[in-house]
């Protein structure tokens, strides 16, 4: 099966490329910067999508902006974008698309114990919004044409947790990888959503979901909580957006930064 890997050059997208391979996926990369082995386009250039989804059995979908940022830049990217990366999809008969979410999707949620996947939206941005935006695209596609949809929520990506925070929400890259892997191989896989988590002690939210499509997470923030710093406490981290929850994040103060 060959897997078409949008945003390749992207943290997460390294992360992907180095290791899904290793478990077996042949990796078609997709950036707008060159790769190895990879097509240079655009994911809201119709062309450049069809051009690289010739052939393809799956796509993960991870390019866009992947951080808060003025309304214009979200909406090209994880709006329009993700809009065409499912349409051609549809239009070469992908069978299976795995779409990078974010737990920002749900950042107003109030931290509980095991927070099902499937929380309902409350975005704390409106990079948040656009990851409901493709979320709701996702069961669309998944219920009018049948493509089966993945949708993972993720949480902390990075080698090591950066942060107390981290601690609970922290996904490792061999973990994400796991996590991927699983949701190109679940054989009932319609339309999920799942959590982007490690194995973490700290852990609030549920990885029943993605166990039920085969996850099974090995790594655990734990083992770095004696360096991770203290930092300070703040009413932020009471939901699960954490800091994009606070007040730097309005509207009127992102576009001040731009």
């Amino acid at each position: 099966m060959t897997v078409l890997l949008t945003g390749a050059a992207g943290r997460i997208g390294a992360a992907l490329a180095d290791r899904l391979p290793v478990l077996g996926w042949a990796l078609r990369p997709f950036d707008r910067v060159p790769t190895d082995r990879g097509f240079v386009g655009d994911i809201t250039s119709r062309a450049d999508l069809d051009a690289a989804m010739d052939g393809v059995t799956a796509v993960v979908h991870l390019a866009g902006q992947p951080t808060e940022a003025p309304w214009p830049v979200v909406r090209d990217a994880n709006i329009e974008g993700t809009f065409q990366v499912f349409e051609a999809a549809r239009r070469h008969g992908v069978a299976r698309v795995v779409y990078a979410s974010s737990n920002h999707a749900t950042g107003f949620t109030p931290v509980v114990p095991a927070l099902p996947a499937d929380a309902p939206a409350r975005p704390d941005t409106l990079y948040g919004v656009s990851k409901v935006f493709g979320e709701a695209l996702g069961r669309y596609y998944a219920d009018r044409y049948g493509i089966r949809v993945a949708c993972v929520r993720i949480g902390t990506f990075a080698p090591t947790p950066p942060d107390i925070r981290a601690l609970s929400t922290w996904l490792s890259p061999g973990d994400c990888a796991r996590l991927v892997d699983a949701c190109l191989q679940a054989p009932d896989l319609t339309y999920a959503l799942v959590w982007g988590v490690s194995a973490n002690r700290r852990r609030t939210w549920s990885l029943d979901e993605a166990r039920a499509l085969g996850y099974e997470p090995q790594d655990d923030a734990e083992v770095y909580a004696d360096q991770v710093p203290a930092g300070e406490t703040f009413e932020s981290d009471g939901y699960v957006g954490g800091g994009f929850t606070s007040a730097g994040f309005g509207i009127d103060e992102v576009a001040a930064r731009a």
